[in-house]
């Protein structure tokens, strides 16, 4: 087994040097762990995406990517006092061993799935309230034992669904339905201020997207696969517009929009 890892020293080494305040690149200088977030989720899914098909190649080359994006958040850490890569690789490995005492407490215990599974969960369940004691006296919220590390549309869904079991939840969709309308009706209205807020903006688009997610839930909806399928129909549909566009052989820059929306009405006509 190895035991020095020249490359992920190198890695380590390559991004401290983008960040240089002085010599490295701006846009790489300019980030922050907030603004790293999508793109994260990006790499996170296209390594999903390459496993799924199968490439090895690809999955090498975006598991890069997400380790990069690892790297990148331990260095903006790093350089705010708060902890460096060492400290992330530290506390994976001490949880790793925690959570298995089967195999480094008691190698060769022979556990069925069904003891593995209780035994996480009581390892699980003490150090949150570990956690718990370190924090004083704050109580419990019924979102704690939620999953977090799913897409945001599942996420809303989850809290939703919480919430609803304690009664805190629209009687009917119209209720809904309206809220929906409410939200729609406030983007609206910071996007004709004189000056446009983006973060207000990016506010009010948040609670549309999660009283759209409400909907689907009083409907009985995943909002995860109707937006799968939404993307999928735009994807067929814009591929004839593409085909159409190229049959012409005039280039995108000289159509208006009105001739692009009406290969677009053609095409949902077609399917």
């Amino acid at each position: 087994m190895k035991t020095t890892l020249p490359h992920m020293e190198r890695l380590l080494e390559v991004m401290q040097i983008l960040r240089d305040p002085n010599n490295g690149c701006p846009w790489d200088i300019k980030q922050t762990m907030d603004s790293l977030v999508k793109h994260t989720l990006e790499e996170a899914y296209e390594v999903a995406d390459a496993i799924h098909r199968g490439d090895i190649t690809e999955i090498r080359d975006e598991l890069g990517d997400l380790l990069f994006q690892i790297v990148f958040y331990a260095q903006i850490a790093n350089e705010q006092g708060t902890f460096d890569f060492d400290e992330v690789a530290k506390a994976i490995s001490a949880k790793l061993i925690r959570r298995h005492p089967h195999v480094f407490e008691h190698p060769g215990k022979s556990l069925s799935d069904a003891e593995l599974a209780l035994q996480w969960q009581s390892i699980k369940a003490a150090e949150k309230a570990e956690v718990q004691s370190q924090k004083g006296a704050i109580k419990p919220s019924i979102t704690d034992d939620l999953a977090r590390g799913t897409s945001a549309l599942q996420r809303a869904e989850a809290l939703q669904r919480a919430c609803a079991k304690v009664g805190f939840d629209w009687p009917d969709v119209k209720g809904v339905l309206a809220k929906v309308r409410e939200e729609v009706d406030e983007v609206a209205e910071e996007l004709h201020s004189h000056a446009i807020d983006r973060e207000a903006v990016e506010e009010e688009i948040g609670d549309l997207l999660f009283a759209v997610v409400n909907l689907t839930r009083h409907l009985d909806i995943s909002p995860e696969i109707a937006l799968q399928k939404a993307n999928i129909k735009f994807e067929r549909r814009f591929r004839h517009v593409e085909h159409w566009v190229a049959d012409t052989n005039r280039d995108w820059s000289s159509f208006d929009l009105a001739e692009l929306e009406a290969f677009w009405q053609r095409a949902k006509r077609q399917n």
